[in-house]
């Protein structure tokens, strides 16, 4: 059926002195008086023309509060209840007013990337706030609902960031600003909305899992929506953590058990497990349990028992994490971010973390900064999570190279390793590798690196007290280091028969504070462990300062007696005249001509 066409209720251009500001309040009052006295609803429309065809930021800011005042009063109204048994007018009627707030919620969204800051936060704002009151429009007693087209708009304004439609604005902005998620949008729906209120994060998560499913292949796509996924820290970890809603309707949890046709019908986590095949029924508890032992699935509960379910939010949390993955091995920046909150925040509220097994191991063979990160990733599935990965210590081994201590986040790394070797009970001769290979790193390491090194080298020994031997070792005449350098497996090596001489050769460095720290090697253990926090972050600037600053006891010496040794023959010559005619080493050096 043709949309049928209404006359405008504004006054004709030639006659229309009045701002368009003013011509918003007088067709939102129109609005008004047209829902109190049944009359027709043009005035909506023209509310709604205006909004889209202001251009000037203050016009238009005006226009759509205007607009979006006048949709409430709509909403609030009944005249977009959809439910059955109406007149064939009142349908009609409807469904053009559902038109019309398509039109404004489609301007709404293209303001959400306009280049004007004030428009794109207004924009946000009255999105969300619509999504109550038509929610609310839609609800029946006792059965609240989302109003899940204008939500799925809202997300797709956040992810697919669509350019602004607003007339006037700049096409360069928008050109260079194609899909590019704004960072006042981002935070401010992730402060006051994800973060908070517990329905909107759980159908977030779900929509944009669907996007990401539909439209993942966009690089765009996968950064814009982990922008928001490595900000979201307050995923409840307890049911009593699930209390804030946007829809106030939604606090209050119920018992029905129908499936409501708006709850997706996520896959079964834990029932269908294969492992669950091989495992023996306890004694004393019945092979098949009774109904009241059986927990309830998730794909059978209601929209509201899904809102308050921790395993339901903990399921949409994994599925969208689970879906952005595979698009992050495109770029070794997404994988970076990606990884640095995986151990804090993806893991303990992933459902099953083996699931992103694949996708760490393949960041730990992409080596570099990201396979260190994969590396912690999978530290913690190893220790938390029972996760059989036998090639851990070898592959870590792998990472100690002569590069580890030239590279920027090398302070990362020791942080890292230091946690990889707390454990006492390691293998002695896996520990003796690491220290080993440190050791002979160490003969071109800058001075920096130094300083975080010996200490790093120290506590191990000091966790491990087997390694002693290996700074007691006795050397032999024509002795051959027995540490094989190029043995892949630190179990391997034979560094517990080596010894640490690179560490002892530092104890006459030109730096005092690198010649002390060398010497604590020669000295009894009986200093308690360093902390290494107090290590890790010195560079050549730190090292100067220190210096600099540096206090002394006792003023140092400006002149030394020179003793007769090959560099200096004849000692230093009394007579002045004698340095005319140099009979040493030096001396020739400093004669010219």
């Amino acid at each position: 059926m043709p949309e049928k066409k209404f006359k405008s209720s504004l006054p004709p251009k030639k006659r229309s002195k009045v701002s368009p500001n003013e011509n918003a309040k007088m067709l939102e009052s129109a609005v008004s008086n047209a829902i109190r006295d049944g009359t027709s609803l043009n005035p909506f429309a023209d509310l709604v023309d205006l909004a889209t065809a202001s251009s000037d930021p203050k016009a238009i800011h005006s226009a759509i509060y205007a607009t979006y005042r006048a949709t409430v009063t709509i909403a609030q109204s009944g005249k977009l209840d959809g439910r059955r048994g109406v007149s064939e007018e009142t349908e009609l009627i409807r469904k053009w007013l559902e038109a019309r707030v398509n039109d404004f919620t489609d301007l709404l969204a293209g303001l959400m990337k306009d280049e004007e800051k004030a428009l794109r936060i207004a924009a946000l704002e009255i999105m969300m706030s619509l999504l109550t009151h038509l929610s609310n429009a839609i609800s029946t007693p006792g059965v609240p609902r989302i109003h899940l087209p204008h939500f799925r708009k809202v997300v797709k304004a956040l992810i697919l960031c669509p350019p602004s439609v607003r007339a006037g604005h700049s096409a360069t902005h928008a050109l260079n600003a194609t899909g590019r998620l704004e960072a006042d949008i981002r935070d401010k729906f992730v402060d006051v909305h994800l973060s908070v209120h517990d329905d909107i994060r759980w159908f977030f998560l779900r929509e944009a899992t669907n996007i990401v499913n539909a439209q993942g292949s966009d690089p765009q796509v996968a950064d814009n929506l982990l922008s928001y996924l490595e900000r979201l820290m307050t995923m409840p970890t307890e049911v009593a953590e699930i209390n804030a809603f946007w829809i106030p309707q939604f606090a209050k949890p119920h018992t029905n058990g129908k499936v409501s046709d708006d709850i997706p019908q996520p896959a079964e986590e834990d029932d269908d497990d294969w492992r669950r095949f091989f495992d023996e029924p306890d004694e004393g508890i019945p092979s098949v349990p009774s109904d009241k032992q059986k927990k309830k699935r998730i794909n059978s509960l209601s929209l509201i028992a899904s809102l308050h379910s921790l395993d339901s939010h903990r399921v949409q949390f994994s599925n969208c994490w689970a879906s952005l993955v595979p698009h992050l091995a495109s770029s070794s920046a997404f994988s970076t971010r990606a990884l640095s909150i995986l151990h804090r925040g993806v893991l303990p509220h992933f459902t099953r973390p083996v699931r992103l097994m694949d996708w760490i191991s393949s960041c730990v063979d992409f080596g570099g900064s990201v396979g260190l990160l994969a590396l912690n990733g999978l530290f913690t599935m190893i220790k938390d999570y029972n996760l059989d990965y036998p090639d851990f210590y070898t592959r870590l081994y792998a990472f100690v190279d002569r590069n580890i201590l030239h590279v920027k986040y090398r302070a990362r790394f020791f942080r890292l390793m230091d946690l990889f070797l707390s454990s006492t009970h390691l293998p002695v001769q896996l520990v003796a590798s690491f220290v080993k290979r440190l050791s002979r790193l160490s003969l071109s390491a800058p001075p920096a690196a130094l300083i975080m090194l010996m200490p790093f080298v120290y506590n191990l020994i000091k966790r491990h007290p087997a390694l002693m031997v290996m700074i007691h070792q006795e050397h032999v005449e024509n002795y051959v280091d027995p540490f094989e350098a190029d043995e892949a497996s630190p179990l391997l090596t034979n560094a517990i028969a080596s010894s640490l001489w690179e560490l002892a050769s530092f104890q006459h460095h030109y730096s005092e504070t690198i010649a002390t720290l060398a010497k604590l090697f020669s000295n009894p253990f009986t200093k308690p462990p360093f902390l290494m926090e107090d290590f890790l972050d010195h560079t050549y600037t730190t090292l100067f300062e220190t210096e600099a600053k540096r206090t002394f006891k006792k003023d140092p010496a400006m002149t030394f007696e020179l003793k007769k040794d090959e560099l200096f023959p004849e000692g230093l010559s009394k007579d002045v005249n004698s340095l005319a005619q140099p009979n040493d080493v030096v001396s020739e050096l400093w004669v010219f001509g």
